[in-house]
């Protein structure tokens, strides 16, 4: 049973963009997962995206945890109904070294041509200063694309810093970088992160004239069908 096919058989496919099933029939490829540093430990939500890249690996393709050194200081809008509250940076990086640790005891980093690779987006923004940010990465989306996403539609009338507006440009910025240093072609998430994963399929058509795929996987949801993140968890 190839990837997608496990994917549809376990429930957990719920779109992909069109030329993803060539990608990976064409052999080994390279795709991630961004996981922010919220809170010290995963949720059962966090463990949906694991099992994905964990049956990424296992059928022969090459998986990269994505860890949000720099995401996560900014915070996501998508899926929350207001403004979240930013942690501090000691306590980010309190929780992605307890995040990373945990990340070791599902995938295998250490064997074979298709080991997990780990990374931090933070390392491709410290040494970026805000006009390079502006001229690199907020120049090449227009406005009117990032208010026609989801996430952002939703948040708009309810109120919606700069900084949360920002982050789908960061999403699709890390995107580009993995597609430059590790071929990366495909990033994985759950379905409200759809927005920001299209983004950065964006920016490697119009930047790098490259072919990059989405895959989502359902959201996992309470009772009341909002999402299931860290923060519903620890309160």
């Amino acid at each position: 049973m190839d990837f997608l096919e496990e994917l549809k058989w376990r429930g957990m496919l719920h779109d992909l963009t069109p030329g993803v099933e060539e990608a990976l029939q064409k052999g080994k490829c390279v795709g991630y997962i961004g996981f922010d540093p919220t809170a010290p430990s995963l949720t059962i939500g966090n463990y949906v995206q694991i099992m994905l890249l964990t049956l990424f690996q296992k059928s022969g393709h090459q998986p990269i945890v994505l860890m949000g050194g720099a995401t996560g200081r900014i915070g996501d809008p998508s899926g929350k109904d207001e403004e979240r509250q930013l942690k501090t940076y000691d306590e980010l990086d309190h929780n992605l070294k307890y995040q990373q640790a945990l990340m070791g005891k599902f995938l295998d980093f250490e064997q074979g041509d298709n080991k997990a690779i780990l990374a931090n987006n933070y390392d491709f923004y410290k040494d970026m200063n805000a006009l390079d940010f502006l001229r690199d990465v907020g120049k090449s989306i227009p406005v009117g694309y990032m208010m026609g996403k989801e996430s952002v539609k939703r948040r708009i009338e309810k109120g919606l810093s700069f900084t949360e507006f920002s982050y789908q440009l960061i999403q699709g910025y890390d995107f580009q970088c993995l597609y430059k240093k590790y071929d990366c072609k495909i990033q994985m998430g759950g379905s409200d992160q759809w927005g920001n994963i299209t983004t950065g399929s964006e920016y490697i058509r119009k930047n790098l004239q490259g072919k990059a795929f989405a895959i989502t996987t359902p959201l996992l949801t309470k009772a009341d069908g909002s999402k299931f993140g860290k923060r519903e968890f620890m309160d």
